[in-house]
């Protein structure tokens, strides 16, 4: 479908997911990006640790703190506030 007829998706209907592991202070910082920005937007947000998901471990394990955004890979490592909130409302 062309995107110019496609709906855009309000905020409240995304999905945010952020891949974590304990003890890991790049996932800590990219929580409280994905908290604000979520929380600013009513965006519903996971978060998903890699240790207890082999699938997920073996996917994103060099490149966590992952975000996904309705399940596709947004960005790795850090988490930018403005790129993720553009993301959601774009």
């Amino acid at each position: 479908m062309s995107p110019l007829f496609r709906r855009r998706r309000a905020p409240r209907e995304r999905l945010v997911t952020l891949v974590r592991k304990p003890g890991c202070h790049l996932c800590d910082d990219a929580q409280l990006v994905v908290e604000k920005v979520c929380g600013d937007l009513g965006v519903p947000f996971e978060l998903k640790d890699i240790t207890e998901d082999r699938e997920l471990h073996d996917r994103y394990w060099e490149q966590i703190p992952v975000v996904l955004v309705d399940g596709e890979q947004h960005t790795f490592w850090r988490v930018n506030e403005e790129r993720l909130r553009r993301a959601l409302t774009d």
